[in-house]
């Protein structure tokens, strides 16, 4: 293994077990606010107040962070007295940007509650300038340690901000506070993962190089100039996943909003290990890029795309079959309408799971401007769908929406790629009909057995014995290497 790999591997272990414990945080939180503190239109006003929210922070972050992250990465090993000077800068045209936006949420919060019909929610709109700049913070120190392919300390970050969340929300609706007690959870949560996100950025960068006497000519000019592309794909993917929540709130109502939620909840923890290896695996772009060494990152995209779609063409076709009881038994019958949701769903996550591994990789590639033209007309053309298809076909309009859109764009994507690294074609076809014959024999043998699904013992046999399908055929076909996992885990 090359000492890439083996650096691409322990990262792709912090990061997972940092999303391990972040999506176990959020299941638990899931849980317990759905099946035990909360009615379905509290759960549902939560999280339309979070999707406003993530559409206001928009104006907060543009792609200044991400932007920020890039040069992180190439002046790390170019020229690193620029360091200091590029997080300076960072950090102050944040500040100034958060002001404006924080007071005018702040000063608004009454306004715009009632000029969204739902006055009650004006308190969460006042404490939401507080989570805006707390989780502008975390995720800028998150992608900014990306940036320095130190995942590890990204990784305390997120695991962090997900465990305080986790246990202040669940106190504070315990005790009495409902979603606004959840909300603040949230809240409590951002400001420790942009503490710990911070503080390791100043210490261990920021007052460990030594600055250049001045910041490189024309740098602060193209640390901006690249944010305009990142925010335009940043805008795009928010509304992307949040402007359904909020549109489904707006023309359905909050009970819709909390079925809808709950089943691209469950869709998010089943991409952990997708989201996991992009974000280890795109830094490692750029670096390969800068040194010219476009077969190597070739070679590790194409093995993380055919091993992405061996575990999630399955997976999500598993998931489909199961969604009946799987929601039943683990939320309760009073979300039964999020399994058809859920179901058409099961094609987004195989969509999402490419993306994960592909677009982040593209920022660091140089191509962002590419990436967020796509993005963006894709987004837009969801937007439509949604106002077309939510009116006439509820929340399985919206899910439908989001599929289709992300077809589109999943698309474009992997022609940019290809573009970039000219990726082996035919192998990868081959891969792909291998792995649609494997994922055929497993939804088989689940579908076989999903009507003896009456409770959790028969429902984990039944994901057990798609799984023992599932690996048998992967091992026989040659797609999984028994001998390289071993070798793999062990250098972990």
């Amino acid at each position: 293994m090359t000492a890439t790999r083996s650096h691409i591997v322990r990262g792709f272990t912090a990061t997972l077990l940092a999303r391990a414990i972040y999506m176990g945080s959020t299941a638990v939180l899931m849980l317990v606010l759905a099946r035990y503190l909360l009615s379905p239109d509290a759960y549902g006003s939560l999280f339309w107040v979070i999707g406003i929210l993530s559409v206001v922070q928009l104006a907060a972050d543009l792609g200044i962070g991400k932007a920020a992250a890039r040069y992180l990465a190439e002046y790390r090993t170019r020229d690193p007295g620029q360091i200091p000077h590029l997080l300076r800068a960072t950090v102050s045209y944040k500040l100034v940007v958060l002001a404006v936006v924080a007071g005018a949420l702040l000063v608004a919060h009454d306004p715009l509650a009632a000029a969204l019909g739902e006055p009650s929610v004006a308190p969460f709109f006042a404490v939401g300038a507080v989570y805006v700049v707390a989780n502008s913070f975390a995720g800028f120190s998150q992608v900014a340690l990306q940036g320095f392919n130190r995942l590890e300390y990204s990784a305390a970050v997120q695991s962090g901000t997900a465990v305080v969340r986790t246990a202040v929300a669940i106190a504070l609706a315990a005790a009495g506070l409902g979603a606004l007690g959840a909300f603040l959870g949230y809240v409590a949560g951002a400001a420790v993962g942009a503490a710990i996100g911070l503080g390791v950025l100043y210490v261990k960068f920021y007052r460990t190089h030594e600055a250049a006497p001045r910041f490189e000519p024309g740098l602060p000019r193209r640390l901006l100039e690249y944010s305009v592309p990142l925010t335009a794909t940043r805008s795009a993917n928010v509304l992307d996943k949040q402007i359904d929540i909020v549109l489904v709130g707006a023309i359905l109502n909050p009970a819709a909003v909390a079925f809808y939620t709950l089943a691209k909840q469950i869709t998010d923890f089943a991409l952990a290990p997708a989201d996991s290896l992009g974000f280890a695996l795109s830094p490692n772009f750029g670096e390969g890029k800068a040194a010219g060494d476009v077969t190597e990152i070739r070679t590790l995209y194409r093995t993380a795309l055919e091993h992405t779609l061996l575990l999630y063409v399955p997976a999500a076709t598993g998931l489909a079959i199961v969604a009946g009881p799987f929601v039943s038994l683990v939320v309760g019958a009073d979300y039964a309408d999020a399994v058809p949701v859920l179901r058409v769903l099961a094609a987004f996550v195989v969509l999402q799971a490419i993306t994960n591994v592909t677009s982040d990789g593209l920022d660091y590639l140089g191509r962002a401007r590419s990436r967020a033209i796509a993005k963006g007309a894709t987004s837009v053309a969801n937007f439509v769908l949604n106002l077309l298809l939510i009116p006439t076909v509820g929340i399985v309009g919206a899910a439908a929406a989001t599929v289709v859109t992300h077809t589109i764009y999943v698309a474009i994507n992997l022609q940019i790629v290809h573009a970039e690294l000219s990726l082996p074609v035919r192998e990868i076809a081959h891969s792909v009909v291998t792995i649609g014959a494997i994922t055929l024999a497993m939804a088989i043998a689940v579908t076989l057995v999903a009507p003896m699904i009456s409770g959790p013992i028969t429902l984990a046999s039944a994901v057990a014995l798609g799984g023992a399908v599932w690996a048998v055929l992967a091992v026989g076909s040659g797609l999984v290497d028994p001998g390289v996992v071993r070798r793999t885990l062990a250098s972990v």
